[in-house]
């Protein structure tokens, strides 16, 4: 028997990417990027807090194009999170897994977030 130096089991060399590897892998960075996005929500509840000069400089700082952009991907984020989390209480109970029903809920998941996060910034912005 030979002693091949082989990984003792499969990792991402092996697998190519698949839409259910991509959204589980998606949907644990979608909810760190949640948590440290809400930090942008602290900081600008304590300006608010804080007084009108405070406020005043967490208001331009998130109007600016860096805070508007931090707030769309933000957006994006809660939107895939929890359409995702419905998809997999879903699964919870044992319904959705037939192959077919996977990638039809996971790219139900993926247009539901486009939606979603463009309906919002349009109704609730007026224009991105």
């Amino acid at each position: 028997m030979s002693s091949a130096k082989r990984p003792l089991s499969p990792h991402l060399q092996v697998y190519r990417p698949q839409l259910t590897s991509i959204l589980s892998i998606t949907h644990r960075l979608s909810g760190v990027a949640l948590s440290l996005g809400t930090l942008l929500l602290v900081y600008w509840l304590a300006a608010a807090a804080a007084g009108p000069e405070a406020f005043e400089s967490a208001q331009s700082f998130i109007g600016s194009f860096l805070g508007r952009l931090l707030l769309f991907g933000w957006t994006i984020g809660l939107f895939f999170h929890l359409c995702n989390g419905i998809r997999h209480l879903f699964w919870d109970v044992g319904l959705g897994f037939e192959l077919d029903d996977v990638y039809r809920s996971g790219w139900t998941v993926v247009v539901a977030t486009a939606v979603f996060s463009l309906v919002t910034w349009i109704v609730g912005y007026g224009v991105m």
